[in-house]
């Protein structure tokens, strides 16, 4: 029953959505999908009614956080919350953000402690929260807050969507698209290359990674033409990376940056916006793209989907993002594996 290697901290997200069901079909699938270890922070109770109510025989061991150093790896490990889940599969409730929210909280305090090596976290609905006064955009802003709270830093996350064939960082997220020319500067691109080369070499031991930047208009604004923030500063700010010996090249015409025989060229590509950078990852590999935090002091991803409340409970979720989220997760963190 001991075990040499932290399990990974697993957050339910919303469980009226797909999480509950993808977390335990991975389960079942462990061995298949070869994940590592892990324990969900949930309500013991809901996750054994959606079991049932999905005809999965799941044996659970509930148990409280002195426990994780002893984990049986043929029951699913859950530690339970304070605040419980009201669950109605497919039909969100703001009456779950307080347990929603408790069970982000605690996974980083968990990987601060040393109880967990990583978090992997379950798709949640921002909506829902926002209506109990929820104050970010989404998981990565609170997970800079949750930094700053347990671990004394500030940090700006960045957000990596990671697949097979395809790697893309967004360096606008959770804004209107008619904002991203205002909010976009060189700062923020400097800043968030930095993070991306640096993690880069950290977790995916990547000596020199190689970063395309896509441009914010069509055909890069073509010299001017069709807008001039690629001259004005996103130009500029590449200039000065190269300048500080990183490989990064751009601004790139996004609408040929994506193919396969462009892919070769780089390992990364800084996209303007939010779709800009989710749009190809997803087309290209919808089930196996996973999001992951950099800039952190500890390792966070995501499957790259959203709650899907109209197939919750109906046992069609696919699982393979959620799982290749805990296989990156546990990469991450164990960076001399791979």
């Amino acid at each position: 029953m001991l075990h040499l290697q932290k399990p990974i901290a697993v957050t339910m997200g919303d469980p009226c959505g797909v999480g509950p069901e993808i977390t335990l079909l991975s389960w079942l699938k462990r061995f298949e999908l070869e994940l590592p270890l892990f324990y969900c922070i949930a309500c013991p109770d809901m996750l054994q009614e959606r079991a049932e109510q999905l005809g999965y025989h799941i044996p659970f061991q509930v148990i409280e956080e002195d426990q994780l150093v002893e984990l049986d790896p043929n029951q699913l490990p859950v530690i339970p919350l304070k605040q419980q889940f009201k669950s109605s599969v497919g039909a969100p409730t703001s009456a779950n953000a307080g347990a929603i929210i408790e069970s982000i909280e605690c996974a980083v305090r968990h990987v601060q402690q040393g109880f967990a090596r990583a978090v992997t976290t379950n798709p949640i609905a921002k909506s829902v929260l926002y209506d109990a006064g929820f104050k970010h955009p989404g998981h990565t802003e609170f997970l800079g807050e949750l930094t700053k709270r347990y671990y004394n830093q500030d940090v700006d996350p960045v957000m990596l969507l990671a697949g097979p064939d395809l790697m893309t960082v967004p360096m606008t997220v959770h804004i209107p698209l008619k904002d991203v020319a205002n909010t976009l500067t060189s700062e923020t691109m400097i800043s968030i290359a930095r993070c991306v080369h640096r993690d880069l070499q950290k977790y995916l031991a990547i000596q020199q990674p190689r970063i395309a930047i896509a441009g914010l208009n069509p055909h890069a604004g073509e010299d001017g033409s069709m807008g001039r923030e690629e001259i004005e500063f996103m130009r500029p700010a590449i200039k000065q990376l190269q300048d500080e010996g990183l490989s990064v090249t751009g601004p790139h015409p996004a609408d040929t940056l994506f193919h396969e025989r462009a892919r070769q060229n780089y390992d990364v590509v800084l996209a303007a916006y939010h779709d800009q950078a989710l749009i190809p990852v997803k087309t290209i590999a919808f089930d196996e793209t996973v999001n992951a935090t950099l800039g952190l002091p500890f390792v966070r991803t995501s499957p790259d989907h959203g709650t899907a409340f109209d197939i919750a409970g109906h046992g069609i979720a696919n699982p393979e993002s959620f799982a290749a989220a805990l296989r990156l997760a546990s990469a991450f963190s164990e960076p001399e594996s791979l």
